[in-house]
């Protein structure tokens, strides 16, 4: 089962996923990656071309495809959890950690970066702060494990998620590619 991870954007999906996927030792899938691969230019670009609804619908399909592969660690879009649909193939198709993190603590990783079209306005501390009032409850509903990312390192952050998915039992015993052992 696919593990995946949800959060606003800038809470650190993509870059906690590739870690994790590497000590998991299963693929890493980035659903803002696949989209961009699908339409041929960026999501900035698509974003502003063709307008929000138009970017949920290719974000709809390409999250419906890949919660239905196999074992890989998921990153998905900040607002991946806005349509019903993309919360449901998640919650059940996939094991779901939302990294919360406090607005300020987006802000503060973020606000140089000029790739988050949701962020480009006048006040995008106070965007941070919308968008955390309006999806923190989607987030919460799609989530089976919640992380709060605060101020842990990235290695930090893969330790919990991986002790949270082997107590639970979700987790291989064996990574991908040994050989299990022989219960004759």
């Amino acid at each position: 089962m696919p593990i995946a991870l949800v959060g606003l954007p800038g809470s650190g999906k993509t870059t906690v996923g590739r870690q994790l996927a590497r000590r998991l030792q299963l693929p890493f899938l980035d659903s803002d990656q696949r989209i961009e691969e699908r339409l041929g230019c960026t999501i900035r670009e698509f974003f502003a071309r063709e307008g929000e609804d138009a970017f949920r619908d290719v974000e709809q399909t390409v999250i419906d495809e890949l919660t239905q592969g196999g074992p890989c660690v998921l990153s998905t879009g900040g607002g991946a959890v806005l349509r019903p649909v993309n919360r449901r193939h998640l919650r059940e198709r996939t094991t779901v950690f939302y990294l919360r993190s406090a607005p300020e603590d987006v802000f503060r990783r973020v606000r140089h970066d000029r790739n988050r079209p949701l962020l480009q306005v006048d006040d995008p501390l106070q965007r941070l702060r919308d968008l955390y009032a309006v999806r923190d409850p989607l987030y919460r509903e799609t989530a089976h494990f919640v992380i709060e990312t605060g101020r842990p390192s990235v290695a930090t952050l893969v330790n919990m998620i991986a002790m949270q998915l082997e107590l639970d039992g979700r987790r291989p015993a064996e990574p991908v590619g040994s050989a299990a052992p022989s219960l004759h």
